[in-house]
């Protein structure tokens, strides 16, 4: 008996991450809490995940580590293949950070990003994601 696998799914390109990320970089006395937003199509992180990778700014570094909220995320698997490298993902349940996801590169650093819900309607999603960039939230 065989079964068909199901195909892996798509990874949109990193121009279709809805992404947005601030100017200004961490420094050690202004400390942003958030250095970007991100707008995700669902919360399937298995599908979301990739793309967001490939979307980020190449002097970020290579992220080995994701921390999501539990809550937000349902379903996540606790390592993934992301471009042929390792990602391990962990899960939180801080009522503080419900819609951010961190990202950490070895030597790099951390990242804190605003997730923005899915459902959000294109004009608010927009708005909010001009503010966390802005204003670091």
């Amino acid at each position: 008996m065989t079964s068909a696998s199901s195909p892996p799914p798509s990874v949109p390109a990193p121009s279709e991450v809805r992404l947005r990320i601030a100017d200004q970089a961490r420094q050690d006395r202004t400390a942003r809490r958030i250095d970007g937003a991100w707008w995700p199509r669902s919360y399937d992180l298995a599908a979301e995940l990739p793309g967001l990778l490939g979307g980020l700014p190449a002097a970020w570094g290579r992220i080995s580590s994701v921390l999501v909220n539990g809550d937000t995320w349902p379903e996540c698997p606790e390592r993934m293949d992301v471009a042929g490298q390792a990602v391990h993902v962990g899960r939180t349940d801080s009522p503080t950070a419900p819609h951010t996801v961190c990202l950490l590169a070895p030597g790099r650093g951390r990242w804190d990003l605003l997730v923005v819900p899915p459902a959000t309607d294109e004009a608010e999603a927009r708005r909010v994601m001009a503010r966390a960039v802005t204003q670091g939230l």
